[in-house]
């Protein structure tokens, strides 16, 4: 099966959100058929680090950037999320 992978930047909700904490709870909470290939941290201003996730994803199966997005603004401590660039692999 092709997959595609996908680097989203995660916002967390301020400076005090613990970034390990963040990540196994993203981990956690994506769908069965999609893993994190690896995390960035990216500063943003004033102590705020953004996170970048690349995330790998089944290509065919239906809705699935969707549910990926849906799965991590549910994640206590997501603020935003934007997705950077999508690829197949």
């Amino acid at each position: 099966m092709d997959q595609v992978v996908a680097a989203l930047r995660i916002l967390p909700e301020g400076v005090e959100v613990d970034l390990n904490k963040l990540k196994e709870a993203i981990k956690v909470g994506l769908p069965t058929s999609v893993s994190i290939h690896k995390y960035e941290e990216e500063p943003i201003a004033f102590g705020l680090v953004a996170l970048i996730a690349y995330v790998l994803m089944p290509e065919k199966e239906s809705d699935i950037m969707d549910r990926v997005e849906k799965a991590i603004k549910n994640v206590k401590g997501v603020s935003e999320i934007e997705v950077l660039m999508v690829r197949r692999v």
